[in-house]
């Protein structure tokens, strides 16, 4: 049953209680998460799923048939996600980004327009823009343009209603968002990438060859350039950075959870064996209690600098045209901080948590090393070195971060 804005009332405001819905999602997909992930298809099952709990236009304002909520809550539907199942997590926030993308990148009388189609037909979004990927060739005609050219790796291929890519104007060079039907002859979906990980966020190349792009369906420019893009446009970065930073701390989260029920139940790896002095105490067992209190701090860590960039982004979001250059880049900043932190974070939980289980961690049929290989598979798109110079740079001598949209 699809939830709407009026359903699921959380304390009688009248608007969905979204968290809910979506930790029934993630209860929902974590059943056979193991499973799925060992088998890689398509995830279309989930894509039904997701559009049936309403969680694909939560984004959406109300008037436009949508869910009404704000980015704090589509973060925290991101990182619940992501904790039970990573790729999905990635495909729910690659299409929050990119379904919100008009809003930065053409005006409001078309991001309206955009967004209500996209909300009458449940579209799920995916491609990418990222400033790392090389461009396709958007060439001007009579009317109006061709797309053509090669995009190694987008999420959703092959399940997205809409493409959003990043094309260069002939002639110009100018980078340009552009949406896409994938239905179009011409797209071709070179199917899910061969990867280690995230292997059900849909990943894979698409090949473009003169397909055909209206006037309206370029929505905007990506340029760098100095004064191209407001400040408000710029927004785009940040708000990509901490959909990766949630991600992140969500697939941390899910092994944690995991490890943790283990780690109750099963004797310490480390500890010599003898029967438990009182069966049922809790695990005394001080290397791996020493551990889980490192990985409790760096989870927190992160996601208490996650939350600040959430806040910051929220007050610059709220500001909308106001926001100057000055504001845009301080939350960019704290933006790459949060995501910087998320993905060392990601990283350390999922390979030391597996020492608190031990041999066992290897076992197939649990599936323990997913988390690993979903969290490594993500942050070797993103490396944490471009974000900490960025970070630097800024700090001690002022500059602005560059307008480069994360992967």
């Amino acid at each position: 049953m699809t939830v709407t804005a009026d359903e699921s009332a959380d304390g009688g405001a009248g608007q969905a209680d979204w968290p809910h819905t979506a930790r029934e999602m993630a209860d929902d997909l974590a059943t056979d998460a193991v499973e799925r992930e060992r088998a890689g298809k398509p995830p279309l099952d989930e894509v039904v799923r997701l559009r049936e709990s309403g969680l694909l236009t939560l984004l959406a304002p109300a008037e436009h048939g949508g869910g009404g909520a704000d980015w704090r809550t589509a973060y925290t539907v991101v990182r619940t996600i992501a904790a039970a199942d990573g790729g999905i997590g990635h495909l729910l926030g690659n299409h929050y980004f990119l379904s919100f993308s008009a809003r930065f990148f053409v005006g409001p009388t078309r991001a309206a327009r955009i967004e209500r189609e996209s909300t009458a037909g449940q579209w799920c979004w995916g491609g990418g823009i990222p400033s790392n990927e090389p461009p396709l060739i958007l060439t001007p005609t009579a009317d109006g343009h061709l797309l053509d050219g090669y995009q190694r790796y987008a999420a959703g291929v092959g399940i997205a209603d809409r493409l959003v890519v990043r094309a260069a104007r002939h002639g110009t060079g100018e980078p340009l968002a552009v949406l896409v039907d994938p239905t179009r002859p011409g797209v071709v979906s070179a199917g899910s990438a061969d990867i280690f990980g995230q292997r059900l966020a849909a990943g894979g190349a698409v090949e473009f060859d003169s397909i055909p792009v209206t006037a309206d369906d370029v929505l905007g420019s990506l340029s760098p350039d100095e004064g191209v893009l407001s400040p408000f446009a710029s927004l785009a970065v940040p708000t990509a950075r901490l959909v990766s930073a949630q991600l992140c701390l969500g697939i941390a989260d899910g092994l944690l959870a995991e490890v943790h029920e283990h780690g109750r139940a099963v004797r310490s790896p480390w500890q010599p064996f003898s029967p438990q002095p009182w069966p049922g105490s809790p695990p005394q067992d001080p290397y791996a209690l020493t551990l889980y209190g490192e990985l409790a701090v760096a989870a927190r860590a992160a996601s208490a600098l996650a939350g600040q960039a959430v806040d910051a982004l929220s007050r610059g979001l709220a500001q909308g045209e106001d926001l100057d250059d000055e504001e845009c880049a301080e939350i960019a900043v704290v933006a790459s901080a949060a995501e910087a932190a998320a993905s060392r974070a990601a990283q350390d939980i999922t390979t030391r948590a597996l020492d608190v289980i031990g041999a066992d961690a290897a076992a197939a049929r649990p599936g323990f090393d997913r988390f690993w290989r979903n969290a490594r598979t993500h942050t070797l798109r993103e490396p944490v070195a471009h974000r900490l110079r960025e970070i630097g740079d800024y700090f001690l001598n002022g500059a602005h971060p560059p307008f480069t949209l994360p992967a």
